[in-house]
């Protein structure tokens, strides 16, 4: 789904033009004069750390040494784009819940409407990037122990909508 969305939009993100062996850095704010929504989205949360801090705090991971043991990733790496997805409104912080010197990252409202986007890609990963019968995860219904509906765009009908009944319209 995203990416038909960001060949509809014919636009190009410069963060996608940098050379493979260089870090991809993050920015904290979207490239005003870009105009496809998708390239100013990608800008945001488009690299693989920050899509993967969000997708922990949704699986109830706040702190600092909490997502450097899931991710792996270097603690330079991580400060940066923690520091951005604060700067960028989807994380803000708050004092440890525990009442320890820690700090907490936490969703925003801006943050918590990323929910779909991360299912899609679970989704989307879960369809296409595992041989059948190999272990993955899946997302649950916590009520019904049951894996969530697959995500699928619908018409204002609420029938299903295919990629080439869309187009894109400036306004």
């Amino acid at each position: 789904m995203i990416g038909i969305l960001v060949l509809k939009c014919n636009q190009k993100s410069d963060a996608f033009d940098m050379p493979i062996t260089d870090p991809m850095p993050a920015p904290s704010m979207p490239d005003p004069t870009e105009p496809c929504p998708v390239a100013r989205a990608a800008d945001v949360i488009g690299d693989r750390w920050s899509l993967l801090i969000v997708r922990d705090v949704f699986d109830g991971l706040h702190r600092f040494g909490d997502f450097q043991r899931s991710l792996g990733v270097a603690r330079n790496i991580l400060s940066d784009r923690l520091r951005k997805l604060v700067q960028a409104g989807i994380l803000q912080t708050r004092a440890a819940s525990d009442g320890s010197a820690y700090q907490e990252y936490v969703l925003t409202t801006q943050g918590v409407s990323l929910f779909p986007v991360v299912v899609a890609l679970r989704q989307w990963g879960e369809r296409h990037l595992f041989a059948r019968g190999e272990r993955h995860s899946v997302l649950i219904d916590t009520q019904t122990g049951r894996p969530i509906p697959a995500m699928a765009p619908r018409a204002s009908d609420g029938s299903p909508l295919p990629a080439a009944r869309t187009a894109v319209r400036k306004v």
